[in-house]
């Protein structure tokens, strides 16, 4: 929840904001599970608390939740993805990633990655000039913390078959509904290649030069900025 903070200061004057941890995320409880599960557990939310016309905003593998609740749920009107391309065709991942996906040996990284990794933040933090970046390299560490072991594999095998079976783009064309996608020019793992994919299925598409995977902490005011008036401009 806590990647969208600085984002949440700047709509909560306008704004009814419901944040969630995913299921094998954070603060939440439950098994690791692919996008078509979390979005259900997120509609049984929206229906307890009965929410309606809303937007739908995903960061990452959140993006994947938002796009199956825009298109499976009369609760959301509007969608915003966040640097999430539509597949894994054309990203670039980190090399070796896929050993996370071994039982028991992931674990041990898991595990071993805790103490080692705040131990390699706290130098690396000495090193950077900027507030921005330690605290994002800070928070990305503390959700690698709080994340289900399990998740590595739905994230890296689970998720890249159902998206190379049914791409984002396509199921936000299949949704028809309002739809603003945000990439980074600078995203490590996706860049801003997907945009025409995107335009085509129907969707509206910002490209934040400068700004890498995380626009919530990188850009917040301008991330703030064009969710409110996508927002706006759709109702």
């Amino acid at each position: 929840m806590h990647w969208f903070d600085l984002v949440v200061r700047r709509l909560s004057d306008t704004f009814r904001l419901i944040r969630v941890d995913l299921l094998g995320h954070g603060s939440t409880e439950g098994p690791a599970a692919d996008a078509p599960v979390q979005a259900r557990a997120i509609e049984a939310v929206l229906t307890e608390l009965d929410v309606r016309g809303a937007t739908a905003v995903g960061h990452s593998f959140g993006a994947d939740v938002a796009v199956e609740l825009a298109e499976k749920s009369d609760r959301i009107d509007r969608l915003v993805i966040l640097t999430q391309a539509p597949d894994y065709s054309d990203s670039n991942l980190p090399r070796g990633n896929v050993v996370m996906t071994v039982p028991g040996v992931r674990t041990v990284l898991h595990r071993g990655a805790h103490a080692l990794g705040f131990a390699i933040n706290a130098v690396a933090n000495a090193a950077r000039p900027d507030r921005a970046s330690r605290t994002l390299a800070t928070r990305a560490l503390l959700d690698f913390r709080a994340l289900r072991v399990a998740m590595f594999r739905v994230v890296l095998i689970e998720r890249r078959d159902r998206m190379a079976a049914r791409p984002l783009d396509a199921q936000v064309r299949d949704a028809g509904k309002a739809t603003l996608v945000i990439l980074g020019e600078r995203d490590h793992f996706y860049g801003a290649r997907s945009a025409a994919r995107y335009e085509s299925a129907g969707a509206q598409v910002e490209i934040f030069a400068d700004c890498g995977h995380s626009p919530l902490m990188e850009q917040p005011e301008r991330t703030a900025r064009a969710i409110r008036e996508f927002t706006e401009r759709s109702v």
